[in-house]
């Protein structure tokens, strides 16, 4: 069943009453999809990868970028601007030689999600945004798939396991997704690196208990836990019957209220290419505006509506925050109020500058 290198490979495994040469083997027979190699991401991996989970897919369309490695610690200065699921791959082979590994460099949606779901036996949600939350709960009901589910906020982590054995789903503990911009994400708000270690490993552990048979896997509960004080709670929840998933939506970022808004963009390059044909409002707050800025008028996002009519609208106006959130927001303001200025947003924001 195992080679002799295997079983060196695994032998912390083997010599657990719990676990022996036939959870091993469930281990190795078993195939995880992981969504998203970021900073949930690289933990789940590299601990699915050490406990010998047989077949792993890494789906990603994102590369490498220096903000990411305070707390993607797959990754090094050397692989900025490579796929992730690729550098990921190569990474965990030489962890694991015994693992196969398969990457799609593509971005996840309602054309590939129930057949690429299809082809595995858990899927784990690394995601950092509610449409792809949403679609991933949706069609892990319509493939029939447990999901694993982590999410992250500042220096707080949650964990659940849903749709496992009949039991609630995404939709049963969150029905409907928040405001648009209501939670913004950490290009915005920023995150304790060591966390997502935290909250992916309590992830892959999730995965492991569910292959295995063992311990009391987290269906119908929430763990919480704050990084800061360390307090954790584990919520009770109830599946609901009323909640009932047919067909995929057909647009989550529409489900979702995220860019409902038709946004001219520009990219850094194009920006500092011909930058004295525009003005620039940086929307970010004053800590954020005083660390670093590119010059141009700062109005902080929430004093927009009151000092829009600091705004010239002689020039076309290139709206900046951070990551491009915050400031197509700020667009959307803007334009309700006056329709005399011509407003782009900075793609990626500030970060890709």
């Amino acid at each position: 069943m195992f080679s002799s290198e295997e079983k060196q490979q695994y032998n912390r495994h083997l010599i657990l009453d719990e676990i022996g040469e036939s959870g091993q083997a469930k281990l190795k027979a078993a195939k995880v999809l992981v969504i998203g190699a970021g900073g949930l991401g690289c933990p789940i991996l590299q601990y699915l990868t050490a406990a010998g989970v047989g077949a792993i897919g890494i789906i990603d369309d994102d590369v490498v970028d220096q903000s990411n490695l305070q707390r993607q610690i797959l990754y090094t200065i050397d692989d900025i601007g490579r796929p992730k699921a690729e550098v990921a791959s190569e990474r965990l082979s030489k962890l694991n030689p015994f693992v196969f590994f398969k990457t799609y460099v593509e971005k996840l949606d309602t054309n590939n999600a129930i057949d690429l779901f299809s082809e595995y036996d858990i899927i784990i949600d690394g995601s950092d945004n509610f449409p792809t939350r949403y679609l991933v709960n949706d069609a892990c009901v319509l493939a029939d798939k447990p999901l694993v589910f982590g999410s992250i906020f500042k220096f707080q982590g949650q964990v659940s396991v849903l749709n496992f054995e009949d039991g609630p789903t995404y939709r049963c503990l969150f029905p409907d997704p928040p405001a648009p911009d209501a939670v913004p994400n950490c290009s915005d708000i920023g995150v304790l690196g060591v966390l997502p270690g935290i909250i992916g490993c309590l992830q892959a552990n999730e995965a492991i208990k569910i292959i295995v048979g063992i311990g009391d896997v987290l269906k119908g509960k929430l763990l919480y836990i704050d990084a800061l004080t360390l307090q954790q709670q584990i919520l009770s929840f109830k599946k609901n019957d009323a909640i009932e998933i047919h067909q995929l939506e057909d647009d989550y970022d529409f489900f979702c209220g995220v860019n409902l808004f038709d946004f001219e963009e520009i990219t850094a390059a194009e920006l500092k290419e011909n930058r004295d044909a525009y003005q620039i409002l940086d929307v970010r707050t004053t800590k954020e505006f005083d660390q670093f800025n590119i010059g141009g008028v700062h109005i902080p996002l929430e004093e927009v509506t009151d000092r829009i009519s600091e705004l010239d609208a002689d020039t076309p106006i290139v709206v900046c925050c951070q990551s491009g959130i915050r400031s197509k927001k700020a667009i959307e303001i803007i334009s309700e109020i006056r329709d005399d200025i011509d407003l782009i947003n900075l793609k990626l924001g500030l970060s890709s500058y």
